[in-house]
C-alpha cells in the first residue's frame, strides 16, 4: 500500500522548514494506520502491510521499465545499525533484479577524490526504467565529512574552508537534484532515525551473534562518540535539502518491521505520483501481431 497523506505528512520534512530530529521519536507507532493494533499485533500488521508495498512496488516497477521515461533515485541515510541493509532487502525482495542497482558509498577512491564531490553520485544515477539505490549517496560529504572535517584535506578543495563551505555543498545539492528531477529522476530520500539507545542494542547483538559479528567494527565504536554532532550535521543538512523536487522523509527505525512498511509505502507512493502509462500499441505493431498470432494457431501442436 501507498502510505495514506496523513502519514506522509508525519514523516515529511516540509521543504523550508526545520526538520526537529530532537522531536521525532524514533519508536513511533505508525500514527492511525497502525496505532489501534495491540502492541503484539503490530508487528504482523506492519509485515502485511510490507508484503502488500512490495507487491505493488513490483507491479510499478514493470510500469516504470515499461513507459522509459523516468529513473528512480532512492536515497538512504542512517547511522549505523539503523537498518539500511536490512530495508533494502525487504522492501526490494519482489523487484526485478535485472532492473535495480545499488549502490554502497564507501570511502572515496583516489579517482573519485580526483574530482567534485557530486562526480561519484552523477555516475551512479538510474536509467530510465530503472531504480537506483544510494546505501548512504552525496550527503556523506555534508555529514561524515563535516564531522571529521580533516578528511577535507584528502579532496584539494581550492577554495577556504569554514561554515561558507557547508551552505554552498547544500546549495550545490539541491541544483543538481533539481536537475536530475527536471530530467526523469524521481528522487526519494529517506532517513532511518533510530536512537541512541537502540543502536547499542544492535551493536551489541552482533556481537552476541557469531553469524552477526563480521558486521561489526570498531569504527562503529569510534563513530558513535560522535552521536551528537552527527545528529547536527543530519538536522542542518535535512533542513537544508528538503525540496519540494527532492523532500525528506525522517522514517522512526527503532521498530524495523514499522520502518520497512512505512519506507515501502512512500516509494510506491513516489512511482504511483509519476502518472505512468503502459506503452501504446500502434495500429501497424497491432496488424503485424494479429499476422503473427494467424502464424502461431497455424502451426500443429
Amino acid at each position: 500500500m501507498s502510505a495514506t497523506a496523513e502519514t506522509v505528512k508525519e514523516l515529511l520534512v516540509e521543504p523550508g522548514k526545520q526538520a526537529h530530529l530532537d522531536r521525532r521519536d524514533p519508536a513511533w507507532d505508525g500514527g492511525k494506520e497502525f496505532r489501534h493494533f495491540a502492541p503484539d499485533a503490530v508487528k504482523a500488521e506492519a509485515q502485511a502491510a510490507l508484503s502488500r508495498s512490495v507487491e505493488q512496488l513490483e507491479a510499478a516497477h514493470e510500469l516504470l521499465w515499461a513507459s522509459d521515461r523516468y529513473g528512480l533515485l532512492i536515497v538512504l541515510q542512517a547511522m549505523d545499525a539503523a537498518g539500511k541493509d536490512g530495508t533494502i532487502r525487504h522492501v526490494m525482495s519482489g523487484v526485478n533484479p535485472q532492473g535495480v542497482d545499488v549502490h554502497a558509498f564507501k570511502q572515496p577512491s583516489a579517482e573519485e577524490l580526483g574530482h567534485d564531490f557530486l562526480w561519484r553520485a552523477a555516475k551512479a544515477l538510474p536509467a530510465r526504467g530503472r531504480i537506483a539505490i544510494f546505501n548512504r549517496s552525496h550527503y556523506e560529504d555534508v555529514i561524515a565529512v563535516r564531522v571529521h572535517p580533516e578528511w577535507l584535506d584528502r579532496q584539494h578543495l581550492p577554495g577556504p574552508r569554514g561554515d561558507a563551505l557547508w551552505q554552498q555543498r547544500y546549495e550545490s545539492i539541491n541544483d543538481f537534484e533539481r536537475h536530475i528531477d527536471r530530467n526523469g529522476t524521481k528522487i526519494v530520500k529517506l532517513f532511518l532515525h533510530v536512537s541512541k539507545q537502540e543502536q547499542r542494542k544492535r551493536l551489541l547483538a552482533r556481537l552476541d551473534h557469531p553469524e552477526k559479528e563480521w558486521k561489526f567494527s570498531a569504527t562503529d565504536l569510534a563513530e558513535r562518540a560522535h552521536w551528537d554532532e552527527y545528529m547536527q550535521a543530519y538536522e542542518d543538512a535535512i533542513t537544508a535539502t528538503s525540496t519540494p523536487w527532492a523532500p525528506w522523509h525522517v522514517i522512526p527505525a527503532d521498530r524495523k518491521p514499522l520502518m520497512r512498511a512505512l519506507a515501502a509505502g512512500i516509494i510506491v507512493g513516489a512511482v504511483s505520483s509519476l502518472g505512468l502509462c503502459w506503452p501504446e500499441v500502434s495500429e501497424e505493431e497491432r496488424a503485424a501481431n494479429a499476422r503473427a498470432r494467424e502464424a502461431l494457431e497455424a502451426e500443429a501442436d
